[in-house]
């Protein structure tokens, strides 16, 4: 283990958060906090510009181009401001909850890792 000084270890803040330990030393320093909170702004983002083109873009700007063809006898323009918006909204929050579980596993703090490691530790 690097010898870290307490300014180089993100530190909670509020009274409802797990305690510091060696887990938090290894895994949450300032550049990995970084890094962390950098890959899910990124996805962030790019799931806010997929689901601005399914609502904005296909319900508003691309209308009438969408109403040449259709979904369930509905003009697909129409379909995506009534509907299909929704839809994508929907499976994007699927998507944001599987992609931050990897992203929480690539930087240990996925909360099964967390509590597994403060079982062993009260164990111990």
């Amino acid at each position: 283990m690097s010898n870290k000084s307490v300014d180089d270890v993100y530190h909670h803040a509020g009274d409802n958060l797990p305690s510091h330990s060696k887990h938090d030393e290894e895994t949450l320093s300032e550049e990995r906090v970084a890094a962390y909170w950098r890959q899910n702004v990124r996805l962030l983002l790019s799931l806010l510009v997929i689901w601005f083109f399914a609502s904005f873009g296909a319900g508003i700007l691309f209308f009438e181009s969408l109403n040449a063809y259709e979904i369930a006898g509905f003009p697909l323009g129409f379909w995506f401001a009534q509907q299909g918006a929704i839809y994508v909204f929907v499976v994007l929050i699927f998507v944001y909850a599987w992609q931050m579980k990897k992203i929480e596993k690539r930087f240990g703090v996925d909360d099964e890792i967390v509590e597994a490691q403060n079982t062993a530790e009260h164990v111990s």
